[in-house]
């Protein structure tokens, strides 16, 4: 079944009573060449491009829920590519490109809108820092503009531009960013994976791996043992409780990162904004909400729930930044579990154990990452080599003292 304008014009004409489900409900079977663990961005984005781009058959998507109950429903749907560091720039960017793509490729309405997002700084050497930052977009084939304060004003009239404290004197704006519909994502793919053949198979959690002289052998599950030639595993926040069933102990912290939606307004947000005295971050989704954030919790956590300094924290940021936010009334919090790493940026590589493959520690910016990630973790498994862009992604860089500290912040995870 494609979607087409003409298809949904026939079917509102016949009472949409023609309409067959996006993915099909299959039991496991004994043994695949290819399992999956984890059915949300990242891992239903891996099996449709092992499928459609790798051409790989005999693969399964293993998720203990429902297909997209976790972080792929639970963030702030920004997508972007408005890196510094050569080891994450380029691969950021090849998100991008994918993303410019997607709703093509797997004929499904992701709600991708290219919006824009706004960098307020606040300080001469703010400023300078994000000059800099703009001319490594520029240099990775991204697109960045310097924006002065005026032509800020010019977009956003309504921020607080004579602040005392936080004075806005411009911006770093890439006009290719945006945001996307996340559950439509996860469909997406979902249904595209579905359709070249993958078994999407729901509420079959992983208990344990069936490793034999170094090697995996399968999975063990709730609703049975299942074979396997390689396994990889995209679990987020539950990467550390999943890989210590392997034997394997993570260079990652989990925390819980709140997101907030007010009250339905008139178009007033024309993109994402950021904050750059403080984490805060905001848009708003076509259905009027502000979507907004801000920092992750300071303590570990698998709650999917967060505390109230950070509440206040964000709504502090909010009020200093674009005063008027104080009139909306809150309509929901939600909290999602990140797996943070030592230096704030990703791992996408295989493991000591053969045949085990690893994609985890995307912090609080996995989302927009999707489509990069599932194609390189794709190609990773599919080669047992890495993809280009994601070739810093290693999983001993902590080791060998080749870390991605984007941020510049140390290594704590609660500060990236």
């Amino acid at each position: 079944m494609r979607f087409s304008a003409l298809r949904v014009f026939a079917e509102a004409i016949r009472g949409h009573k023609g309409w067959e489900p996006l993915w099909r409900n299959p039991d496991p079977q004994p043994a695949y060449d290819y399992v999956i663990v984890g059915g949300g961005g990242h891992g239903l984005a891996t099996a449709y491009y092992l499928a459609n781009t790798f051409r790989q058959s005999r693969i399964a998507v293993l998720e203990k829920g429902w297909l997209g109950s976790g972080n792929i429903g639970r963030n702030t749907t920004i997508i972007r590519s408005n890196y510094l560091l050569p080891g994450n720039e380029p691969f950021y960017e090849f998100s991008m490109k994918l993303w410019e793509g997607l709703e093509q490729a797997f004929n499904f309405n992701a709600m991708v809108s290219q919006r824009g997002i706004l960098n307020l700084f606040h300080s001469d050497g703010q400023r300078d820092a994000y000059r800099r930052r703009g001319n490594a977009m520029l240099l990775a084939g991204a697109d960045a503009e310097l924006l002065d304060r005026e032509q800020v004003r010019a977009m956003a009239p309504f921020l607080n531009f004579d602040n005392a404290r936080f004075p806005i004197k411009g911006g770093l704006l890439q006009r290719r960013a945006g945001t996307a519909r996340h559950d439509g994502v996860a469909w997406g793919y979902a249904r595209g994976a579905d359709m070249a053949g993958v078994d999407l198979i729901q509420n079959c959690e992983v208990t344990g791996f069936r490793i034999e002289g170094g090697r995996i052998r399968g999975v063990e599950t709730s609703r049975g043992p299942i074979a396997a030639g390689k396994v990889g595993v995209a679990v987020a926040g539950s990467s550390s409780r999943v890989m210590a069933a392997a034997g394997l102990r993570l260079p990652i912290e989990s925390h819980v990162l709140q997101a907030f939606v007010s009250e339905g307004l008139k178009p007033t947000i024309p993109g994402v904004i950021t904050f750059g005295a403080g984490h805060f971050y905001v848009s708003q989704s076509d259905k009027g909400g502000l979507v907004f954030g801000g920092d992750p919790d300071g303590y570990n956590s698998y709650a999917q729930r967060g505390n109230l300094p950070v509440v206040e924290d964000v709504a502090e940021s909010g009020m200093a930044l674009m005063p008027m936010i104080g009139r909306a009334r809150l309509l929901r919090i939600w909290g999602g579990i990140m797996d943070m790493s030592m230096d704030g940026s990703p791992i996408i590589d295989r493991t000591p154990v053969e045949g085990l493959y690893l994609n985890a520690g995307w912090c609080y910016g996995g989302f927009k990452a999707t489509p990069a990630s599932g194609y390189a973790f794709a190609h990773l498994m599919a080669t047992d080599t890495p993809h280009d862009t994601a070739r810093f992604y290693r999983l001993d860089r902590f080791a060998r003292g080749h870390v991605i500290d984007e941020k510049g912040v140390g290594p704590t995870p609660n500060l990236h």
